[in-house]
């Protein structure tokens, strides 16, 4: 039977996915055999294993940084919201609508066997298991449904390394808080506090850790320093907001907001969904929610949304519908991804009620004609652009079936169409395929960002820089 290790948070974006990919290569590098593992995902960022079956992005990072072949075991539940109040439960892999339709606190009784079966599978079959949580642990409203945070620590039987994101400020509020919230059981578990995403001197923070350390008997076991080594991330919760973008958050993984002159405008739709696939886009990225955002844009972006006919209504109701037309029709490249590109189509029909039933109207400006379909396609994906020529790798996640009409040129069957300077693809990650990142912004007369570091490259800095900042020793001992 493996050990496990588990990063908890204080919040939310507190960096668990990216602390728990550092730990998953720190420790494939000792030369053990290490699984990463979330019980429950809630995000819209998700990818497709090879077996064809979907899991969170971030797992699939994780077992990227472990080195293993990417298994729906690392996440069996992950929740897709689709509304404030709604979200599309995928099991193992597989939409689930009876699991779907039920309410979130009826639902741990049906899903925590699940959680169990693959948390032990994978203690069996490796040396170690890192775990992450979800959320905060001190959500006491939470607790008696709960199959991702103590529970989950306490069934692995792992010590717990709690985090906070040190450049929000209250960290160590954050970190006392949390603890005081939880039962005597689920504090034995808590073995240290992380400060994550720390700016400047550590000698600063005396004496707040050893203060802490006396009210909680917890020692701080790390002080990890803000790093610029973009990972996408479970949700990418650092959005920019307008023009110019709030804080740069470069642990998340998101674009950062572009200068003035020359960027490549994305929709913020409200239910946006792998929105990390525009990482590579660095700095000519900007995200943008109103028409006077777009202006002077040199490209647009529809992306990805898990609720493609509420978002393509807030489009409309935002002006930015219009205003994408006005761009299209004025010669601007625009670039519609799944959910996107059924909203540059002439109609969304759906029959089956998969986003609630009904029929609307796209922007047309590709002739294609979309219906919604109760299975889900889930797949790795690798086509010829019949219009470049380029092998375009990526992975497809839709319920959308579209048909194309006599208007629209159809680049590669049933994934890729084309009218002028309008093109549609079902297929997430095509611009992280370099060879038609670099087609697309000459398209855009933009001229590419320094390329990212491998993935595998980030990973092992990543790696290494927690490593450093961490009592390596202590956390071995554990193990």
């Amino acid at each position: 039977m493996g050990k496990a290790i588990m990063i908890q948070g204080c919040t939310s974006n507190a960096g668990k996915s990216y602390l728990a990919a550092a730990l998953c290569r720190a420790l494939s590098n000792e030369g053990l055999r290490v699984a990463p593992f979330k019980a429950q995902n809630m995000s819209n960022n998700a990818g497709v294993t090879p077996a064809g079956l979907e899991m969170g992005r971030a797992q699939l990072v994780q077992a990227q940084a472990a080195r293993v072949v990417p298994d729906v075991r690392m996440n069996p539940v992950l929740l897709k919201p689709e509304a404030d109040t709604r979200s599309q439960v995928v099991l193992l892999g597989r939409a689930n609508p009876e699991l779907t339709a039920l309410g979130w606190r009826e639902r741990k009784a049906h899903l925590w066997p699940f959680v169990q079966e693959a948390l032990h599978s994978l203690l069996e079959g490796y040396d170690v298991v890192v775990i992450e949580g979800a959320g905060s642990p001190a959500e006491v409203n939470l607790r008696s449904s709960d199959i991702v945070n103590m529970r989950v620590a306490l069934e692995a039987r792992a010590p717990v390394l709690l985090a906070c994101d040190i450049d929000r400020g209250g960290a160590f509020a954050h970190l006392l808080g949390t603890w005081h919230c939880l039962t005597p059981e689920e504090r034995a578990t808590l073995k240290g506090f992380i400060l994550n995403r720390f700016r400047g001197d550590p000698r600063l923070l005396a004496p707040a850790p050893q203060w802490l350390e006396e009210q909680t008997g917890v020692p701080t076991v790390g002080v990890v320093p803000m790093l610029d080594i973009p990972l996408p991330e479970e949700d990418g919760a650092w959005l920019p907001e307008g023009p110019g973008g709030a804080r740069s958050e470069r642990q998340a993984g998101t674009p950062r907001s572009a200068p003035d002159s020359g960027f490549v405008a994305i929709a913020r739709l409200p239910r946006v969904s792998n929105l990390d696939e525009f990482a590579s886009l660095g700095h000519l990225a900007r995200w943008v929610t109103s028409p006077a955002e777009l202006e002077g844009a040199r490209a647009v972006i529809l992306p990805g949304s898990k609720s493609t006919a509420a978002d393509l209504a807030w489009l409309r109701a935002t002006g930015l519908a219009a205003a994408v037309t006005h761009a299209a029709r004025g010669g601007v490249p625009v670039l519609g991804i799944c959910g996107g590109l059924q909203m540059l189509g002439h109609t969304l029909t759906d029959t089956h009620g998969v986003e609630g039933g009904g029929e609307v109207l796209g922007l047309g400006l590709l002739d294609l004609g979309t219906e919604f379909a109760v299975d889900k396609t889930t797949r790795l994906t690798t086509v010829v652009d019949g219009e470049t020529g380029l092998a375009l790798r990526g992975y497809e996640i839709h319920h959308g079936q579209t048909r194309a009409g006599p208007g629209v040129q159809e680049l590669a069957p049933g994934l890729l169409w084309r009218s002028g300077n309008v093109r549609g693809t079902y297929l997430h990650g095509l611009l992280e395929n370099p060879a038609y990142l670099e087609r697309f912004l000459g398209w855009s007369a933009l001229t590419p960002p320094a390329a990212l570091n491998s993935l595998d490259a980030r990973l092992d800095a990543i790696a290494d820089r927690v490593k450093a900042n961490l009592d390596w020793g202590l956390v071995r001992g554990w193990l």
